[in-house]
């Protein structure tokens, strides 16, 4: 049996990086990206503990994003 792949796209200030990764894999570069904003294949915004728990077989995309400040 082969594991379920997801497209994940990581942002940052260069631009992005796609890559097909399992699960392990897409939940690892979540941590590695501590601070980012995650959002699954239907753009909404997940926490990372919400995508551990999610069904790889359904999200598609996940897209891993630098975290928004505002401020003065």
């Amino acid at each position: 049996m082969t594991d379920i792949k997801t497209l994940v796209q990581i942002a940052d200030q260069n631009g992005h990086t796609s890559a097909m990764m399992t699960r392990e894999e897409t939940l690892e570069a979540v941590a590695e990206n501590n601070g980012a904003w995650v959002f699954n294949g239907e753009g909404q915004m997940v926490q990372p503990a919400q995508l551990a728990e999610a069904d790889f077989s359904t999200i598609g995309t996940v897209r891993i994003v630098p975290g928004l400040v505002g401020g003065l």
